[in-house]
């Protein structure tokens, strides 16, 4: 079920372990677009608005979440790249410890924070409650989400992306059937516990297989052991991941109180253009993840010229691919909309409007998102995690200035291109540590230990 990426074509080995992830991806994306779908057909305008006011602090939270496990497989890709198992499972091991302690103070802490954080946003007062109750279920069950994205991410740095998507396709199904359960008598909170289920389940299936199927994950006595060396190693790499990730969303939350000034009705419509947009920003995402793994393994297998092949030519597939969602998006994403909200609401040709001006515009930057994916991810696989934090603060700082002064001056089309402004500033710096990584990358594989 592993994958060995040192070996072999570089965009033949990328593109087979992407396309599972693409799937699974898009998938969850779909099973997402489901939870809100669901709700604006069942409840109104009113409930699809209150989940979109919470995108921005979900990102916050669970994106910090996603790029620790992340990070922390980072280390697991680089020894298995080495064929050093032994300390490969160490790596595991002590990765388990830190995301248990982490996921425990973010749960406590958001879940008690959750309706002060939405009053900050200044959230409007006919969606706060319906926001609340969906913000609560989900922070409530962040340990979920935390296990299932720790054990995809062991999974797929050994190789493996193909179980993970089939854990996720059976989750999503029972996320979506829950939805039609729940929601009816639960409302928005019926929705998140949909989502929660679901990922758990994901999770316990992880579980399971890996004890069952992966006779490299068969642990010793002494590799159970809590390392502050292995912690430190750990914590290096995934932390400035998590707060990257953390920073982004800081921004995102300093955009969506922005929006949250221009009513129910806006908000509504960026929710639907949005969920579109990572339907479509799935297979770039993809990629870039895929680049995490690819670069980790390689750069433990000491082999810098398969780095820079893969890195040129997934830029290329990246850039090309962007190009076609731009398409899809300009011509079809206004069909999608009627997934969300019903032609019954008084306010539906102002949401479907609005939602089609921001897919339109926004959409004219996801080759400058593609590079963005591809180059953060990839950076990361090869260890240089403080560099995309950094590209994150210039995120910040671009969300930051167009709150204050292009959402203010500019309106609706102020919205439509604070993201693209971000990306753009991201990928200035993100190019220019690229060209640094190669140049220094000979003295970082230096320094990491070969196998015994």
């Amino acid at each position: 079920m592993t994958k060995d990426m040192t070996q072999g074509k570089p965009l033949s080995l990328i593109l087979k372990f992407c396309l599972p992830m693409v799937a699974g991806n898009v998938l969850q994306q779909f099973y997402n677009l489901a939870d809100t779908a669901i709700v604006g057909r069942c409840m109104n305008s009113d409930a699809l608005a209150a989940i979109g006011s919470t995108g921005a602090v979900c990102f916050l939270v669970v994106g910090f979440a996603i790029g620790l496990c992340t990070g922390l497989s980072i280390p697991v890709a680089q020894r298995y790249g080495a064929n050093d198992i032994k300390e490969m499972r160490r790596f595991m091991m002590n990765a388990a410890y830190i995301s248990g302690i982490v996921s425990l103070i973010l749960t406590v802490v958001t879940v008690i924070f959750c309706r002060p954080i939405l009053e900050l946003m200044q959230t409007p007062p006919e969606i706060i409650d319906n926001a609340q109750r969906y913000l609560t279920v989900i922070f409530a069950g962040l340990t979920a989400t935390v296990l299932y994205n720790l054990l995809a991410g062991f999974l797929r740095a050994m190789g493996d992306s193909v179980t993970p998507l089939v854990f996720l396709a059976v989750s999503s199904v029972l996320n979506i059937g829950l939805d039609f359960a729940m929601i009816p008598y639960m409302g928005t909170a019926g929705a998140a516990l949909a989502t929660v289920i679901a990922q758990g389940i994901s999770a316990l299936f992880c579980l399971y297989f890996m004890h069952k199927r992966f006779p490299v994950l068969k642990f010793e006595k002494d590799e159970f052991a809590l390392k502050a060396e292995k912690c430190s190693q750990l914590c290096g790499i995934s932390l400035p991941m998590a707060f990257q990730f953390s920073i982004t969303g800081i921004g995102t939350i300093i955009m969506q109180t922005a929006i949250n000034g221009f009513g129910a009705t806006v908000i509504a419509s960026v929710t639907a253009a949005q969920k579109i947009q990572n339907v479509v920003g799935g297979p770039m995402e993809s990629l870039g993840i895929t680049m995490a793994t690819y670069c980790g393994q390689n750069l433990g297998a000491r082999r810098i010229d398969r780095i820079q092949e893969g890195l040129k030519k997934s830029l290329i597939v990246s850039v090309c691919y962007a190009c076609f969602a731009y398409a899809f998006s300009f011509f079809l994403g206004k069909y999608f909309v009627y997934l969300f909200v019903s032609t019954k609401e008084t306010a539906f040709f102002s949401i479907m409007n609005y939602a089609v001006k921001y897919l339109r515009i926004s959409g004219l930057f996801y080759p400058v998102l593609a590079v963005l994916f591809v180059l953060r991810n990839s950076l990361q696989g090869m260890g240089y995690s403080f560099l995309p934090m950094s590209a994150g603060i210039l995120e910040l700082i671009a969300r930051i200035f167009a709150a204050w002064f292009m959402v203010r001056n500019w309106g609706f089309t102020g919205i439509c291109l604070a993201s693209p402004f971000a990306w753009v500033l991201a990928d200035v710096l993100l190019i220019s540590a690229s060209v640094y990584a190669m140049t220094s990358l000979p003295k970082k594989i230096h320094a990491i230990p070969k196998a015994a």
